[in-house]
C-alpha cells in the first residue's frame, strides 16, 4: 500500500471507538499496519474485522486487535510482543486511551482521583516506556500522546482529569529530550470538545447536547474524532520529522480567547 504511513507499524490504545477508532481507520488508509488495543474487546475485534474485510485482506493482515489494560505492565509487554511478532517492528505509538470524570474538588474521592490518574497518566508513562526498545531497534519512531486543552488550562469539576492531562504534557517533553538522540519524536495533542462516547460515559450514559458548546467556539461546532485523527496522522508521519516535544492544539478556537470574552 502507498500513503503517508506506508511501511510503518503503529500501536494505538483506546482504539475500539471514538478518536482511537478514527485513527486506526486513517492510519490503515495511509498505508500503515496497526495493532488496535483496548479493553472493549467486542468493539475492538469488530473494528479490526470490518477494516480487513472491507479491504479484502485476511483476518489480522492490516489490523490486529489485542486486549490491553494500559495500567498493566504485563499487558504492555504482551502488546509489544504481539506487534513485533505480527508486523516485525514498531514505528508509531498513539497513547489515546483515557477516561473523564466530573466532580467538584470537595466531592472527589481518592479512589476516583487515582483511577483517572492511573489510566490517563500512568497508562501513558507505561506506553512510552514500553515503546522505547522496539523503536530504538527500528531506528526511530513517533510517540503521540493524547492530552487535552485541560492540559493547557483548567476547567472546573475536572480536578483529576486536568491533573492527568497536564502531566501528559510534561512527560511528553521529558521523553522528547531523552529520546531525540535515538530518532524517536514525542509530541502531545490537545483536543478541545470532541463528540465521543467518553463524555456520555462520564455523565452516566445520558445523551449529551453539544450544540451549546459549539455556539461558543470560533468554528461554531464541536470536534469530531476524524478532526483529531488527521492531526495524529501528521505527527505519526514523516511530514512532522522536525517536530518533537511540542503541543498541537485542535480545539475549534477554544483556547484562542479568555474568560472575559462573551460569544
Amino acid at each position: 500500500m502507498t500513503g503517508r504511513l506506508a511501511g510503518k507499524v503503529a500501536l494505538i490504545t483506546g482504539a475500539a471507538r471514538g478518536q482511537g477508532a478514527a485513527s486506526v481507520r486513517r492510519f490503515v488508509a495511509e498505508g500503515a499496519k496497526v495493532l488496535a488495543a483496548d479493553i472493549a474487546d467486542d468493539a475492538g475485534k469488530a473494528l479490526a474485522s470490518e477494516i480487513n474485510t472491507a479491504l479484502g485482506r485476511e483476518a489480522d493482515e492490516l489490523v490486529r486487535y489485542t486486549h490491553l489494560d494500559v495500567t498493566s505492565e504485563d499487558d504492555w509487554a504482551a502488546a509489544i510482543q504481539d506487534v513485533t511478532d505480527s508486523f516485525g517492528r514498531l514505528d508509531v505509538l498513539v497513547n489515546n486511551a483515557g477516561v473523564l470524570h466530573f466532580s467538584a474538588l470537595a466531592d472527589t474521592t481518592l479512589a476516583d482521583y487515582q483511577r483517572v490518574i492511573t489510566i490517563n497518566q500512568v497508562g501513558t508513562f507505561l506506553g512510552m516506556r514500553a515503546a522505547v526498545a522496539p523503536m530504538r531497534a527500528a531506528g526511530g519512531g513517533s510517540i503521540v500522546n493524547l492530552s487535552s486543552i485541560e492540559g493547557l488550562a483548567a476547567a472546573p469539576y475536572l480536578i483529576a482529569y486536568t491533573a492527568s492531562k497536564f502531566a501528559i504534557r510534561g512527560m511528553t517533553k521529558v521523553a522528547a529530550l531523552e529520546l531525540g538522540p535515538d530518532g524517536i519524536r514525542v509530541n502531545s495533542v490537545h483536543p478541545g470538545m470532541i463528540e465521543t462516547q467518553m463524555i456520555s460515559d462520564a455523565v452516566g450514559g445520558v445523551k449529551v447536547d453539544f450544540d451549546w458548546v459549539g455556539r461558543k467556539l470560533a468554528l461554531r461546532r464541536v470536534g469530531q474524532p476524524e478532526d483529531i485523527a488527521g492531526l495524529v496522522l501528521f505527527l505519526a508521519s514523516d511530514d512532522s520529522a522536525y517536530c518533537t516535544g511540542a503541543e498541537f492544539v485542535a480545539d475549534g478556537g477554544a483556547t484562542a480567547t479568555h474568560a472575559l470574552n462573551v460569544t
